[in-house]
């Protein structure tokens, strides 16, 4: 706050200051309270003196001042005037009440409009609605509100009306756009996003088929370059692996599994090497992106653009005469491509105007996708939202059954319309592009909603058990794990008995244990009951032995002994080196003799992988192998004495 000795300096130097100039500028218009004019403009005033620049047209004036005439002489016409309006039933847009004297009143955010320009222009007006309730176009002009204004049953049609290229000839649009409407989908909610959420979904369709044609390449590709590295470089150490080893392999790398495969070359460890490094990247972030779509991941709905709906021909549902269905039967429009889908009876148009029958009808019974304006989208999800509040209170999956997408279906400017000719567009839309420049029109299409979003597309909820859909992929590799495995075990039985047959064949052509050179043959396992259904012992093919009286092979203890040959059970003897136990020379350590010396039942000891064994023939005429490391023939000793 100023001091005395500051308000004492101020005053003295104001006395110096120049009167305070309170004349205005020559011919200068002043506006009343109310915006009129309370002087006239001169009409000889010159245009310099007007404000108009050198270059400025001379009847830019004089066309100021005609409209300004015209203007207000339609002021002075229409005051008292009663107009004719026509509306559509398109909540919450415009529509009406019809009282029960008859008298149909209007509502909505066109009413409110005319209303507003009632009280300013000071006109009446009585509302009427098309029959059918549809816009219409030159091919469905019958009973429309297209026919109504042109015909000028009506002095204009207060409606928020999609400005298409057909119906330009039959009416005049209003110069001012009341808004660019937007025509959404609705549709029920998933219990997925469309993006997955299952084991598949971290990484997309294309990225699964290039891991299993590594999965099923690298094997046979490791296998032919260990080929190959051995027949160039002809080192006998690298053992070539098995095409078999090599797929087995690949297969226990990725699921990071070890393997029995020690290879001793250099490209052959880098090989190895090169795959468990991209099997443990591909794991990591395999890992990494289960987790975060399990968890984090946005939800994204199937259907979200108009491309989306005609891929995937997607049954949809709009409204009767509306935009949309204009829109798609005319060719220049923008949704042209989807002409073809009424055709094959993909699109639907509901004469119910009712918003909340065709969501419940189409969408939720029928699983329609649902095209409709924002604003009605917006309160019909709204007073949804609001009713099944009242069955529960917190499940926010009963709250939302439904979904809508974020991309525009369509995009139209939508204005009044006037009869061609008529004259109230030159006095109405002015003041429409006020209300519109001023943000009020928008402000009234969204007053009844509240300022959150109802029934966001993604619902946001932190927690989250996982669903038998999210492990499906697991009982499905499980089922197809079990029917691969039966599968491979049926073909096995299946060339089992294939082969016994063909054995079969053989031995009764050639006589049993016989081959056609006269040699030795073993009958298969599955043949092994015949011999004993000849000897009387009458054993089905194929039955087990387990429980029966089988003759063990000699004790341990008998074999090295060189006891007598009386006893059958210790009438087995060891060759030496280069004689028999007697000390004859007959015999041969080195040879695959079975018995030797004067008995033609004896055993040959013989070293088989590493192993000491004996080799000797037991009463049934099959060879049997006795182990002779003491360890081994110990457990032997006591499997068949114990």
């Amino acid at each position: 706050m100023a001091t005395g000795l500051e308000l004492l300096v101020a005053t003295a130097l104001c006395t110096a200051c120049p009167p305070l100039n309170i004349t205005l500028p020559e011919n200068l218009i002043q506006l009343g309270d109310n915006g009129s004019l309370p002087t006239e403009l001169p009409i000889d005033v010159e245009a310099a003196d007007a404000g108009l620049g050198e270059d400025a047209p001379v009847e830019t004036l004089e066309t100021i001042i005609s409209k300004k005439h015209k203007l207000r002489e339609m002021r002075e016409w229409i005051g008292g005037k009663h107009l004719r309006i026509a509306t559509l039933e398109d909540y919450p847009l415009s529509f009406t009440e019809l009282l029960e004297n008859g008298t149909r009143i209007g509502h909505g955010v066109s009413f409110q409009i005319i209303n507003f320009l009632k009280k300013k222009f000071n006109f009446t007006y009585e509302v009427f609605v098309s029959q059918d309730n549809i816009i219409g176009s030159p091919a469905d002009l019958d009973r429309s509100l297209i026919e109504m204004v042109n015909k000028s049953e009506v002095d204009m049609a207060a409606a928020f009306i999609p400005s298409l290229s057909e119906q330009r000839s039959f009416v005049y649009y209003s110069t001012t756009t009341l808004d660019e409407g937007e025509w959404i989908m609705v549709m029920q909610r998933p219990r997925e996003s469309a993006s997955g959420s299952g084991l598949l979904a971290p990484f997309e369709f294309w990225v699964w088929i290039l891991i299993l044609v590594s999965l099923l390449a690298v094997g046979p590709i490791i296998y032919v370059l260990i080929i190959l590295r051995n027949r160039l470089t002809g080192d006998a150490r690298q053992h070539p692996y098995s095409l078999g080893h090599c797929a087995w392999f690949v297969y226990g790398a990725l699921m990071k599994q070890g393997s029995t495969l020690s290879p001793l070359a250099d490209s052959t460890r880098l090989l190895f090497a090169t795959w468990w490094i991209f099997i443990t990247i591909l794991t990591s972030f395999y890992t990494a992106n289960l987790t975060a779509f399990l968890t984090l991941s946005k939800f994204t709905l199937p259907y979200n653009t108009v491309n989306d709906i005609l891929a995937k021909n997607k049954h949809f549902v709009s409204m009767r005469g509306g935009g949309v269905e204009y829109a798609i039967r005319t060719t220049n429009e923008s949704l042209s491509m989807l002409n073809r889908m009424i055709q094959n009876n993909y699109a639907v148009f509901s004469d119910e105007y009712n918003d909340t029958y065709n969501l419940q009808n189409y969408v939720e019974r029928n699983g329609y996708v649902f095209v409709r304006d924002r604003p009605a989208i917006n309160i019909m999800l709204y007073k949804d939202y609001l009713y099944r509040k009242t069955i529960s209170y917190s499940d926010e999956k009963i709250h939302c059954p439904f979904a809508m997408a974020k991309e525009p279906f369509l995009k139209k400017k939508r204005t009044f319309a006037y009869p061609i000719g008529s004259n109230l567009s030159q006095l109405f839309d002015p003041e429409l592009l006020n209300l519109v420049e001023s943000g009020i029109v928008k402000h009234l299409s969204a007053k009844d909603l509240p300022s959150a979003e109802i029934c966001p597309q993604d619902l946001g909820g932190t927690e989250r058990q996982l669903r038998n859909g999210d492990l499906m992929m697991t009982y499905y590799i499980m089922l197809a794990g079990f029917a691969t495995s039966m599968a491979v075990f049926s073909t096995e039985l299946l060339f089992r008995y294939v082969n016994s047959r063909h054995e079969a064949n053989k031995w009764a052509r050639h006589g049993i244990g016989r081959s056609p050179n006269g040699q030795s043959v073993a009958p298969s396992r599955w043949l092994r009951g015949w011999r004993r259904l000849e000897s009387g012992h009458r054993q089905l093919l194929g039955a087990s032995t387990h429980g029966q009286n089988v003759t063990p092979p000699p004790p341990y203890q008998s074999i090295f002994s060189g006891a007598g040959h009386a006893d059958p059970v210790h009438r087995w003897r060891r060759p030496l080196g280069n004689g028999n136990a007697n000390g004859s020379g007959n015999g041969s350590g080195n040879g695959v003799l079975l018995g030797g010396g004067d008995s033609d039942t004896g055993g040959v000891r013989r070293l088989i992988n590493g192993r000491d064994y004996m080799v000797f023939r037991n009463p049934n005429g099959q060879s049997q192998l006795v182990p002779v490391r003491s360890p081994s023939a110990a457990l032997f000793q006591y499997t068949y004495t114990e």
